[in-house]
């Protein structure tokens, strides 16, 4: 059987569309499920392939079942097949940032690199990298044993 070839990533640096990422994070946010704290976020995710997958928050009266936008698009670009990231654009009143964990998240299918712009309700955007977010991150190759 003939070696599984991996297509190169595109670098960071690689244009893209960021108004129609920002657009569908905005869109996405409109569909949030936040009737406990009210802080709706919507998220949209660029895939290395070039597809776009949004999610938004679903809240839950019980507090640890909700899940994020961010883990939502996350999940639905890795579940139909393209677990590599590019870019995500995260919608939210304040233009606040990504939780913890999403933040783990979006380091495995995005890595350092990973290009994060937050939009606000005013269509203020700051961009920055994972790498800014979450440095000194975890990952898979900190699962190495050394035996």
């Amino acid at each position: 059987m003939p070696a599984k070839t991996r297509k190169p990533d595109i670098p960071a640096t690689a244009e893209f569309d960021r108004r129609a990422l920002i657009a569908a994070a905005r869109a996405a946010r409109k569909r949030a499920y936040a009737p406990y704290s009210r802080y709706r976020v919507g998220a949209a995710v660029l895939t290395q392939d070039g597809a776009v997958f949004t999610g938004c928050n679903v809240e839950n009266a019980a507090y640890p079942a909700c899940i994020c936008a961010e883990q939502t698009a996350t999940v639905k670009a890795v579940s139909e097949g393209q677990p590599r990231l590019r870019a995500v654009a995260i919608a939210t009143s304040n233009g606040g940032s990504p939780c913890g964990m999403c933040r783990q998240v979006l380091n495995e299918f995005g890595g350092p690199d990973l290009v994060v712009m937050l939009v606000d309700n005013r269509g203020r955007v700051r961009q920055t990298t994972l790498r800014k977010l979450l440095p000194d991150a975890f990952g898979p190759e900190n699962l190495v044993v050394e035996e």
